[in-house]
C-alpha cells in the first residue's frame, strides 16, 4: 500500500530534522530528549539521589536521559504498554500505569516510597479529527496528574505534554489545584506548528 501525501511529506521532514539527526549522532532512540534536556536546563528539574517515574516512556530517549543525569545516584522507574530495551539503572515495567496490578510493580520498585518527579511524553496515536484527537490527548494527560495523588512525594513536580486546544484550560486549573507552580514550556525542538505543550508543575501540596 502506498503512502498518503501528508505521510510521505511528514517522514521527508523527519529525516531532514536537525534533531533527528542529532540524535542518532548521540545515541538517543527519539528527538524527544532534546525537549525535556532544554526544560531540565532551564528549570533544574532533574538532580542526583532523586526517585523518578516515567509514564509511556518507550521508546526511551527521555529514559536515557534520566538515566544519565541521576547516574545511578537516584531511582528511576519507566513504565509503558509496549515492550522496551533496557536502559542502564533503570527498572522497566510494561504494562498498564492505570491498573492495580501495574502500580503494584510501580511502588514496588519504588521500595514504597514516594516519587520526587513524575514525566510524561505520552500522546495518543493521533487520527487526524482533532474533535477525537484533542480528548484523547487531554485525557492522557489527566491520567498523568491523577498519578501524581498515588505516587509522588508532597514538594514533588510533574512534567507532561499535553496539546492546546479543547480542555487544555480546564486541565490547567486542575493541575493548579494540586501544585503551587505551574508553567507551560515549548521547547526549540517542539516542531512550530505542533500544538504540543509541556506543562511544568512544581512543589505539589
Amino acid at each position: 500500500m502506498s503512502r498518503s501525501k501528508s505521510s510521505q511529506r511528514w517522514l521527508n521532514e523527519h529525516h531532514k530534522d536537525d534533531f533527528v539527526r542529532k540524535s542518532r549522532l548521540d545515541s538517543y532512540r527519539s528527538r524527544a530528549v532534546y525537549k525535556l534536556a532544554e526544560i531540565d536546563r532551564r528549570d533544574r528539574l532533574i538532580m542526583p539521589n532523586m526517585s523518578v517515574v516515567e509514564l509511556g516512556a518507550a521508546p526511551g530517549g527521555w529514559t536515557q536521559y534520566v538515566s544519565e543525569k541521576l547516574s545511578a545516584k537516584g531511582s528511576l522507574v519507566a513504565v509503558d504498554i509496549l515492550q522496551m530495551d533496557s536502559v542502564v539503572d533503570c527498572n522497566i515495567i510494561q504494562g498498564d500505569f492505570t491498573e492495580l496490578e501495574t502500580l503494584d510493580l510501580i511502588r514496588e520498585a519504588l521500595n514504597g516510597q514516594p516519587a520526587d518527579l513524575v514525566l510524561s511524553d505520552m500522546a495518543p496515536n493521533f487520527s487526524g479529527q482533532p474533535a477525537v484527537d484533542q480528548p484523547r490527548a487531554i485525557y492522557l494527560a489527566e491520567l498523568a496528574l491523577d498519578m501524581c495523588n498515588e505516587l509522588l512525594v508532597p514538594g514533588g513536580c510533574l512534567l507532561m505534554k499535553t496539546f492546546h486546544g479543547a480542555g487544555f484550560e480546564a486541565l490547567m486549573r486542575d493541575v493548579r489545584g494540586v501544585f503551587n507552580e505551574v508553567k507551560t514550556r515549548k521547547p526549540e525542538a517542539s516542531r512550530p506548528r505542533s500544538r504540543e505543550v509541556y506543562i511544568l508543575a512544581k512543589n505539589r501540596k
